[in-house]
């Protein structure tokens, strides 16, 4: 069987799965209500209706046993086509009022309904039969429903021959989810499990769960003290902490330096503008909804916190005149961004409402296209590779028929060439992603792969013909003519808070040397005023040096007060007591996960710190001690 073949069985098998799970809900709860009940990663869903019957966790074995015994049935999944009209009847003999309004409205609105109802979007299986193309208003005719045993549920499949080639599954959690993404809607109860071809891969996923729960950045950030949120500042607006501000700022500094060995140069921006730049770059009407309104009191002018900063830069460049002898320009900007995120889908830092992100543009003629982005690739590959984090894959996100996008298709055409032949000479192992460009142009965006195997988009890279078409943005070139620049975006982080998410978990809080918010924990052995003075006078050398230490001298227990320290992940926690004072010497305690040559040798704490100093200054993730 090949890989696509592999794909459209287990997808086939996941989407059969959910049928099971919402006809063992129908089994055990026969008003229930069904909204719908997608394939997702790793598994499917379904929402449910229940009224005033809340699921628990509690309820999952005898869902379980149900979705068994209709297992064990072997039931065949059978296809029926029911005109538009019939269908609608029979959402409302069988009080299913979800899939009656989405009848209704698919009848109303026919394919231009289909685009918003996609899969990918609204986790709605489509019906079939639509005529026309979509995005294109048309008159819907027959719609496919599926039967299994006495379940029967509006949907275009695929599903397997029979409930009984089923592979191994398990209910995960239950959680609230709005009908349709609308909070002014009612609030359903979204069932997820999830499937996989063997009970050897299904126990794999189920550690690999157990072992993220243990990772949660939201968890590590709360015991290792990096960021808070607070009711009165408001949700989706984290706070960071001293320790926690240090990694956005050595993350950030790495960025910055990586992009400057390339000739960029820090802009600044302000956090508002007037509605009027977002209207002339297309961002109003594509994330109008998205953006926070400002209202000032002196003029009649529409201000808005910037979601984004490209419009901004695109100002800066035009406000001289530009000479072919000038580009490539190159800005960055490590700056804050504001969207009004549905208070639903905030999590963590993974998603929130102020996002900050390292951003940069390049604008360059087209004959610099190549070596800018060449240099761009280079930089993302070698911050993930000081990060400890592989660079999996790419996906060329490119556009596809449907609407939305701006400017002229030939220059998309080009656009996406040129990505599409950079990805092959840069050697990147790529996938095109259709569908998923940026409203104004195609992009690379780069997949990483954490510690647990979980693959998550970081770093992009995105060609713009549009925007400087839109702003009227040029520069004279050797003939004395007026041209186009091309306009490139990177962030090589994107969202330092979503990536931090990711790279908390990634590591489990144990961060390299030059990242650690704490490097050195200097612990004294009593409170006697010698002991004290030592640590306070090697606490004054860690500071010379430009190091990060903290020296614990509380009442408590040494055992204690070390052990303290391992749970803050303190790579490096050094002991004095009588015998240091009087060598001058230490023996580090080195936590666990780093490599260490010698690790019960004595050093001087002269040597000691040096060698720290230098795996900070070169970010190495390992000692040499």
């Amino acid at each position: 069987m090949t890989k696509d073949n592999q794909s459209d069985q287990l997808y086939a098998m996941r989407h059969s799965l959910a049928h099971i799970m919402a006809g063992a809900v129908q089994r055990l709860w026969p008003d229930v209500k069904f909204g719908v009940g997608p394939v997702v990663e790793h598994g499917f869903y379904y929402d449910i209706d229940l009224g005033e019957k809340q699921i628990s966790e509690d309820d999952f074995p005898r869902i379980e046993a149900e979705m068994q015994k209709i297992i064990d049935e072997n039931q065949p999944f059978e296809q029926r086509m029911l005109p538009i009209d019939e269908a609608i009847e029979w959402a409302t003999k069988h009080r299913q009022p979800y899939k009656q309004e989405l009848l209704h409205d698919l009848k109303r609105e026919g394919t231009t309904l289909a685009r918003e109802l996609d899969p990918a979007v609204m986790g709605l299986s489509l019906p079939a039969g639509v005529a026309g193309s979509i995005g294109t208003k048309a008159e819907v005719g027959d719609v496919s429903f599926y039967q299994n045993g006495d379940f029967f549920d509006l949907c275009r499949g695929p599903h397997l021959e029979s409930t009984g080639k089923t592979g191994a599954f398990k209910l995960l959690r239950v959680a609230g989810a709005y009908w349709r993404g609308d909070e002014t809607k009612p609030q359903m109860q979204r069932l997820y499990g999830v499937a996989f071809s063997s009970e050897k891969e299904l126990r794999q996923h189920l550690a690999m769960l157990e072992e993220a729960k243990k990772r949660d950045h939201r968890k590590l950030g709360q015991e290792l003290d990096l960021f808070v949120f607070s009711g009165l500042v408001g949700s989706g607006l984290p706070l960071f902490t001293p320790r926690g501000t240090v990694l956005r700022e050595e993350l950030n500094k790495y960025s910055q330096e990586l992009r400057a060995a390339y000739g960029f140069e820090k802009v600044w921006i302000p956090h508002i503008t007037k509605s009027d730049l977002y209207n002339r770059s297309g961002h109003w009407d594509k994330f109008g909804d998205e953006l926070f309104l400002v209202e000032s009191q002196e003029t009649s002018d529409n201000f808005v916190l910037k979601p984004m900063n490209c419009p901004h830069h695109t100002q800066i460049y035009a406000s001289q005149q530009r000479s072919y002898r000038d580009l490539p320009i190159k800005f960055m900007e490590t700056t804050t961004v504001y969207r009004d995120e549905k208070s639903g889908e905030l999590h963590g830092l993974e998603r929130v409402r102020s996002a900050t992100q390292d951003d940069s543009h390049v604008f360059c003629r087209k004959d610099q296209i190549d070596e800018s982005v060449h240099e761009l690739i280079q930089s993302v590959k070698d911050l993930y590779a000081t990060l400890g984090m592989e660079i999996a894959r790419v996906h060329l996100s490119f556009r596809d028929s449907g609407e939305g996008y701006l400017g002229d298709t030939q220059l998309w055409d080009d656009a996406q060439n040129i990505l599409e032949a950079l990805a092959k000479k840069n050697d990147l192992e790529y996938e095109v992603d259709e569908g998923e460009a940026a409203f104004y142009g195609p992009k690379i965006d780069f997949i990483a792969t954490d510690a647990i195997g979980r693959q998550t988009q970081v770093a992009t890279v995105q060609l713009d013909f549009v925007q400087p078409e839109r702003f009227e943005l040029e520069y004279t070139a050797e003939d004395s003519a007026s041209h186009r620049p091309v306009m490139i975006h990177c962030a090589l982080l994107g969202s330092i808070e979503r990536f931090l998410s990711v790279y908390i978990e990634h590591t489990g809080g144990k961060f390299p040397v030059w990242l650690a918010p704490e490097q050195i924990r200097i612990i004294t052995v009593n409170q006697e005023e010698a002991t004290v003075a030592f640590a306070d006078s090697m606490q004054a050398q860690v500071k010379e040096l430009g190091l990060r230490s903290f020296v614990d001298n509380s009442n408590e227990s040494v055992g204690k007060k070390i052990r303290n320290a391992e749970l803050m992940k303190v790579p490096y926690t050094v002991v004095i007591g009588e015998k240091e004072i009087a060598s001058s010497k230490v023996t580090p305690r080195v936590r666990n996960d780093m490599e260490v040559q010698s690790p019960h040798d004595s050093h001087s704490i002269d040597d000691f710190l040096k060698t720290v100093a230098h795996e900070a200054k070169s970010r190495v993730n390992k000692t040499s001690l």
